[in-house]
C-alpha cells in the first residue's frame, strides 16, 4: 500500500500561538470556531497547551509552547503555521512506506499523544522548504 492510498484527507492545521486563550477566543468569537477538545501536556521543554477548534469541517490545532520555542515564536514577524496533519487509518503502514523511501521522520518512529479519546499516534516528516507535514491516526 502507498502512501497516497492511506491519506483520507486533511486532519488539522497546526498554529502556535503566543497566548491560546486570546487566539482561542479570537476564532470562536470572530470567526465562529467551536472548541472540541483542550489540554495542557508535558513535553522536553515544558508545558504545551494545546486546543483543537473546529469550523464545519475545518479543525485548527492552537498550541502555546514554552521556554525558548515561546520566545522563539513571539519573535515571529508574521506566518505562524507551523504544520499539516494529514487524517491516516493506518500510521504503522505509512511509516513503513516513509523508511523505504528513505525519508527521515523527526520523531523517529509513530509517537502517542493523549488526544481525543482513545489517543493519536502521529510522525512527521519535512518537506522541500523544511515545512512540516504531519501523519496523524485517532486511535
Amino acid at each position: 500500500m502507498s502512501i497516497i492510498d492511506n491519506i483520507n484527507g486533511v486532519q488539522h492545521l497546526g498554529v502556535p500561538v503566543r497566548d491560546i486563550e486570546r487566539s482561542k477566543k479570537w476564532y470562536i468569537d470572530t470567526l465562529g470556531f467551536q472548541l472540541m477538545y483542550q489540554m495542557k501536556i508535558n513535553d522536553s521543554n515544558g508545558e504545551v497547551n494545546v486546543a483543537f477548534i473546529k469550523l464545519k469541517d475545518f479543525i485548527l490545532e492552537l498550541y502555546q509552547l514554552s521556554g525558548e520555542e515561546y520566545e522563539e515564536i513571539k519573535g515571529r514577524g508574521h506566518g505562524h503555521i507551523d504544520h499539516i496533519a494529514f487524517d491516516v487509518d493506518d500510521i504503522d503502514e505509512i511509516y513503513k512506506e516513509i523508511k523505504k523511501s528513505g525519508i527521515d521522520t523527526i520523531e523517529g518512529t509513530p509517537k502517542f499523544l493523549p488526544f481525543w479519546k482513545n489517543g493519536v499516534k502521529f510522525l512527521t516528516i519535512l518537506g522541500p522548504d523544511k515545512e512540516k507535514i504531519e501523519f496523524n491516526q485517532k486511535l
